[in-house]
């Protein structure tokens, strides 16, 4: 009967983690790629988040890159590479759940936004691969959220 007793107490715990939001959220965090939360450039006025993704599904850790909003312009996130210091391409802020994304050429990605002109991007077409990876596995778009400007004086 107690041995009764502790397996039904088991599996009345294990249906609770199952439920856990906090386990939810080490799955994501476990998986292929994910992007962090928004923060701000302390000077020069942008905001970023960290894109994390795996080149390979047994790859041991994250790579990273970065998601960049300039609030002068709007109506695109743009992409940086960090381990080779040039912006890739960029997707609308607005997509609607479609898959959009601009991916400039070798030639035109440069190290500042203000290097790459207008007509260097193409029309948005599909996600590329994530990044490093030889599998097929597209990319994901960043969460649909922007971020917001902090109140004066804060």
């Amino acid at each position: 009967m107690k041995l009764l007793k502790l397996c039904c107490l088991a599996g009345i715990l294990a249906l609770g983690a199952a439920g856990d939001p906090g386990a939810s959220h080490a799955s994501a965090v476990t998986s292929r790629q994910y992007h962090a939360s928004w923060a701000k450039h302390p000077q020069r006025g942008y905001y970023y988040r960290t894109y994390y993704y795996k080149p390979t599904v047994d790859y041991v850790g994250y790579r990273h890159h970065y998601v960049v909003y300039y609030p002068r312009r709007p109506q695109h996130l743009y992409f940086y590479n960090p381990y080779k210091k040039v912006y890739w391409g960029r997707c609308p802020t607005q997509t609607q759940g479609k898959a959009q994304y601009s991916l400039l050429a070798e030639k035109d990605r440069k190290a500042t936004i203000e290097e790459i002109p207008e007509s260097a991007f193409p029309k948005p077409g599909e996600l590329p691969p994530v990044p490093e990876s030889n599998d097929g596995t597209k990319m994901d778009l960043p969460p649909d959220d922007l971020p917001q400007d902090e109140p004066p004086g804060v």
